[in-house]
């Protein structure tokens, strides 16, 4: 019996998609559950799944636009597929969470290869998504190196900078995704249709590094994971927004909504693009609460495998260039939000301390707003509030008070 593998809806509105990649070959054997590929619609990317086990025929080739509802390829279910070893997952499209690991440090003997010219292919690269395996680990576990192999690069000429290089022309094309092309319309139009206007400030670091320094152990030991820095700047800004509610409204027509709750929209820059995972009801969430939450929104945007509703709505949305080395930027409003927050790269420079000159860790911030909705008043002082709260992450909790006239009520 052949079961056929039809693509199923992204979400509504959309009645194309384009079939990214195979993860399994031509004629392979496949189990059930087991996922076989991925579609890319301008929203989303979806696994396709192996509903029974059987051997496995591709109709469709990888890059090619088709609908939804259309065969892409079929299980002939009358095959017999080997049982899968005991150990192996149960459900291939579960995801186990793992607990964080420190990343040893690498000696000299040890440091990873350079391998970013290395290509691998799709199936290739899910097998070892799957069993957690890196190209090092495939490269170097083919064979060991030999006292032959390090005589053979002694022998060979030194090439350095200077080195004449051969001349090439040759260009690499890359068709243009579903998802990209949607990114690149909803940029355009943020340009043409919003009145973006961006103000900036700074904020002294040494604060919330000092937190982290003092209590990350016990931290991990408690909630399983490291506390970082966007889970401070999402707290900062829900409380913010709770003050300047206009940073946190929309256009809808003849309208301006205004949501009670802060849905925050974390981007994470992917293979595939940069996708805005949100994180719902931020403003109830504590530091830990956020923390997990955004790592694991984070992973599964990495791997594609987020849902339309795990990236769909948010009022507000936070991007961290300083991960990138980014010292100061513009960042584009996400519509239909009316404000963006930018981090940026922590670098210690002199500031003035109560008359004197001291170093101190500082990040610049920088807030988008639409000025359709918003007023300089508002995103001045929003920006502000939210410098405030990280230089002094006790005010999040006390607000304007201090902790001693928290506790005495006055």
């Amino acid at each position: 019996m052949a079961l056929e593998i039809k693509i199923p809806s992204p979400g509504e509105s959309i009645s194309e998609v384009e079939l990214a990649s195979w993860f399994v070959e031509d004629g392979a054997l496949v189990t059930k559950n087991q996922e076989v590929g991925e579609i890319e619609s301008e929203k989303a990317t979806l696994p396709l799944i192996a509903e029974q086990p059987g051997k496995f025929k591709i109709m469709v080739e990888e890059g090619t636009t088709v609908k939804v509802g259309d065969i892409v390829a079929t299980i002939d279910t009358s095959v017999e597929v080997p049982d899968a070893p005991a150990d192996a997952a149960a459900n291939a499209t579960e995801e186990p969470v793992a607990a964080p690991v420190a990343a040893p440090v690498a000696t000299p003997a040890e440091a990873p290869l350079s391998l970013s010219n290395v290509k691998v292919t799709p199936v290739a690269r899910h097998m070892m998504e799957k069993e957690g395996l890196s190209v090092d680990d495939i490269l170097q576990g083919l064979r060991k190196i030999t006292a032959g192999d390090v005589k053979k690069v002694m022998q060979q000429p030194a090439v350095s900078a200077l080195s004449p290089q051969e001349a090439t022309r040759d260009e690499d094309r890359t068709k243009v995704s579903q998802l990209r092309k949607k990114i690149s319309e909803r940029l355009v139009a943020v340009k043409n249709e919003t009145a973006m206007l961006t103000t900036f400030n700074e904020a002294d670091m040494s604060g919330i590094m000092a937190i982290r320094k003092k209590h990350q152990e016990k931290f991990v030991e408690h909630h399983g994971i490291k506390i970082g820095f966007m889970s401070f700047f999402t707290k900062a800004v829900t409380e913010a927004l709770k003050q300047f509610p206009a940073v946190n409204s929309f256009l809808d027509g003849g309208e301006v909504v205004s949501p009670r709750y802060c849905d925050i929209g974390i981007a994470v820059q992917t293979d595939k693009g940069l996708m805005v995972p949100v994180v719902k009801n931020a403003e109830v969430l504590g530091l830990a609460e956020i923390e997990i939450k955004i790592a694991d929104l984070a992973a599964r945007a990495r791997k594609a495998r987020l849902s339309i509703e795990e990236m769909s709505g948010g009022t507000f949305t936070i991007s961290n260039g300083g991960i990138y080395g980014s010292m100061l930027s513009t960042p584009i409003l996400n519509p239909p939000q009316s404000g963006i927050l930018g981090m940026h790269n922590i670098i210690d420079r002199p500031v003035a301390i109560n008359g004197k000159v001291e170093i101190r860790p500082m990040m610049y911030i920088a807030l988008s707003y639409d000025h359709r909705v918003v007023d300089g008043k508002d995103s001045v002082g929003f920006l502000k509030t939210v410098k405030a709260y990280i230089e002094d992450p006790a005010k999040m909790i006390f607000g304007t008070q201090s902790p001693e006239q928290y506790l005495l009520e006055i």
